[in-house]
């Protein structure tokens, strides 16, 4: 199995997704990511864009429980703050059932 390069912030966030989803972690698949270094005057962190499958006849009710306030939802991850995360586009259903969405996120070193 091949593993995608991610930065601690980008693992720690799926991490946390994966919790709110309130689903086994192996139904929650990263089909892609990318993380760019992010810097304003005072701050520093990273942009994360991160694309999911989640599989399963209920994929459409995990994505809601993972993303059902999102915006406003308040991340506990050691060394970073999540400034902002959404969810971006529209959820897709795949023939075989599976949700896929992508989420994008600005994460600053705490």
């Amino acid at each position: 199995m091949m593993r995608m390069q991610m930065s601690p912030a980008a693992a720690a966030l799926l991490r946390a997704l994966a919790l709110r989803s309130g689903v086994e972690r192996n139904r929650i698949l990263l089909t892609n990511v990318h993380s760019t270094d992010w810097q304003s005057l005072t701050f520093t962190g990273e942009r994360h864009q991160l694309s999911l499958r989640i599989t399963g006849d209920d994929s459409g009710d995990v994505a809601e429980r993972m993303c059902d306030g999102l915006e406003e939802c308040e991340f506990t991850i050691s060394g970073v703050v999540v400034a902002d995360i959404a969810v971006v586009g529209t959820r897709r259903r795949a023939s075989d059932g599976a949700t896929e969405l992508v989420i994008e996120a600005l994460t600053i070193a705490d």
